[in-house]
């Protein structure tokens, strides 16, 4: 979730380190740093806390200008957010490290450390990591020697990347549970937490494995692997447009992301529909021979993504028979689980690097699982790599914290899953997959329809300016976007909100039911319509104030302390894709009114590399 780059070359580095830092805001953090090693020979730095034009203003004030340097965005897990606590560490004004993850026997080594000699200046794990290096640096006289020598030492995640003043020559990187990328130069080379950070100096880029270390000169690069063997890495030519970091015409990122969502689903739909059905080989090219096997699914994943997977359930049981677990990843990686036979083990992540579902791929992998899937943004990420199948969702780089086209692309994604498991172990109904691929073929038009309704939406999101609490209601699959929903509005606006299935209303939550508690409900024309209009009925006679998004068809309407907003009509199964979006809408419109950071809302960061 932290960020960080580094650049060692022939020109000044300051102004891409720092340009570097801005492109990886949107994965939130509480302070940034820099450092270089300047034209005088020294290893000099700036740390501010807040944002990174805090640090861009002290570097105006107190230049640095020299050709090797790193930097980093914090998003504190060990010790408050402080300057004394932002990186990069110095050791004896002599090296620099920068570092996201967890060392989780920092305190011993901080001790060991201790005894050395060593004074420590913050509260962070890195630190330890900054002193070890300085430690083996004196013994073996080479950066290089002094990290492979150190690594075996350091236990739990790392991305780090290290700069030494006695070696101004290069930067030494390690990758162990939170990714690295390598940007190549023409006599320049360059190093992110993601590739996004140097999309303004290169397109070619190099991914560290797990385990890898690398030694990053202005011409060249030299890796080894986790077992001490030099390999070469290949180079891949990123073709994505810098543009996907300009908010464009839009006032925030996540609205630019919301309104991205007809074209994306679209982009995630392309090559993978037959004339009638799902090509099944989308899922790679092992998938016919391993779905003809599956007899169970499990799902695992974090946050929105566990949403997208809730829904997922219902499809896979209702559509193809097959029994579906579901799972989030932060329990289910510690705990005994009784692994179903034939069991796909399907993972869900953005980033792909989430480090709880990551972590429960790989104890999946020692468990007996048939094999496994992962439903992923990123195709060079971890969670891809690792994954015996993957589908991309190609929702491009997503910038506003709040998940919104990658959350609409992974429920498409599963739709095809759903889809492509049923064609082979044929499970489906004669006619389902034909009549919801050309369903799914006119997906990109219903949502661009849904987001026309974006002034209605932002009326409506008047009604919470002075709300404190809310309610989202919904039934069957539609209950994980009351879910989906209710987190929109807390992350971003900071109201407090929580989803119930609507028959569990009479069960306790009616309690909270007052004028001063409004209740969003997402009601598309299906069999349970005239249960959920029961339920509604309860909230009025208490006299709650609802907002109902409803089919055209639906045959509800306003009223005293009612507020419909019509949606177009959809098939059933394709509505939880649809009714997302105007609960995106509401949220984005409430957090404006109430003058939150859209983007990058409190304590929250992008891409949850630790635990």
């Amino acid at each position: 979730m932290c960020g960080i780059v580094g650049a060692v070359a022939e020109r000044s580095i300051t102004p891409i380190l720092v340009e570097g830092l801005k492109r990886l805001e949107y994965r939130g953090y509480d302070s940034a740093g820099v450092a270089v090693f300047t034209q005088a020979g020294e290893l000099q730095r700036r740390r501010r806390v807040g944002k990174v034009a805090e640090l861009e203003q002290a570097l105006a004030g107190e230049p640095l200008t020299g050709h090797l340097g790193i930097a980093h965005t914090r998003w504190a897990t060990h010790g408050a957010p402080s300057e004394r606590n932002a990186h990069p560490h110095f050791s004896a004004e002599q090296l620099a490290v920068v570092h996201n993850g967890i060392i989780e026997n920092h305190e011993e080594l901080r001790e060991r450390l201790k005894g050395l000699g060593y004074v420590f200046t913050s509260d962070t794990d890195t630190e330890t990591i900054v002193h070890l290096l300085h430690h083996k640096l004196a013994e073996l006289g080479d950066l290089t020697a002094a990290l492979k020598a150190a690594i075996p030492e350091l236990h739990g995640a790392y991305g780090l990347a290290v700069v030494s003043a006695q070696q101004p020559d290069r930067i030494l990187a390690a990758r162990s549970g939170s990714p690295l990328v390598i940007g190549l130069g023409l006599g320049e080379n360059f190093l992110a937490s993601d590739q996004l950070a140097l999309r303004q100096v290169t397109d070619r880029f190099v991914y560290l494995e797990e385990g890898d270390i690398a030694e990053i000169r202005r011409d060249s690069l030299q890796i080894w692997d986790v077992a001490g063997q030099s390999v070469q890495r290949e180079a891949v030519q990123y073709h994505e447009g810098a543009e996907a970091a300009d908010k464009g015409e839009y006032r925030h990122f996540m609205l630019k992301e919301i309104h991205e969502q007809p074209k994306v689903v679209q982009h995630t739909l392309e090559g993978r529909l037959g004339s009638d059905h799902v090509l099944v080989q989308a899922f790679g090219p092992q998938a016919a021979e391993l779905f003809a096997k599956v007899r169970n699914v499990q799902i695992v994943a974090c946050g929105t993504s566990y949403h997208a997977g809730m829904v997922a359930r219902y499809w896979l049981e209702a559509l193809t028979g097959i029994p579906c677990q579901i799972e989030v990843a932060s329990e289910f990686r510690y705990r005994k689980v009784a692994v179903q036979p034939d069991s796909l083990f399907v993972t869900i992540s953005q980033s792909g690097e989430t480090a709880d579902t990551l972590a429960a791929l790989r104890n999946a992998k020692q468990a007996g699982y048939l094999a496994s899937l992962a439903i992923c943004n990123v195709g060079t990420s971890s969670l891809v790599r690792e994954s015996d199948l993957c589908l991309l969702t190609l929702a491009g780089p997503e910038i506003g914290v709040a998940s919104t086209k990658a959350f609409t692309t992974q429920l498409v994604g599963l739709l095809l899953l759903t889809l492509a498991l049923g064609q082979v172990n044929g499970r489906l109904e004669a006619g389902v997959a034909a009549e919801l691929v050309e369903e799914l073929r006119r997906l990109p038009t219903r949502l661009g329809e849904a987001l026309a309704m974006d002034k209605t939406v932002e009326k409506v999101a008047e009604l919470f300016a002075e709300k404190h609490h809310t309610l989202f209601l919904g039934r069957g699959a539609q209950f994980p976007v009351a879910m989906e929903g209710a987190l929109k509005l807390k992350e971003i606006s900071y109201i407090h909100a929580e989803a119930y299935p609507a028959g569990e209303l009479k069960h306790g939550p009616l309690a909270l039911v007052d004028a001063d508690m409004p209740v969003v409900t997402v009601a598309p024309n299906n069999e349970l319509l005239e249960k959920l209009k029961s339920n509604l009925q309860e909230v009025r006679a208490r006299g709650g104030q609802l907002i109902v998004f409803a089919d055209e068809q639906a045959g509800l309407g306003n009223g005293e302390g009612t507020h419909v907003v019509a949606m177009p009509h959809i098939h059933d199964v394709l509505a939880p894709i649809l009714y997302t979006l105007p609960l995106q809408l509401l949220s984005y419109y409430v957090a404006v009114l109430k003058g939150t950071d859209v983007d990058q809302p409190r304590n929250l960061a992008k891409s949850v590399t630790v635990e």
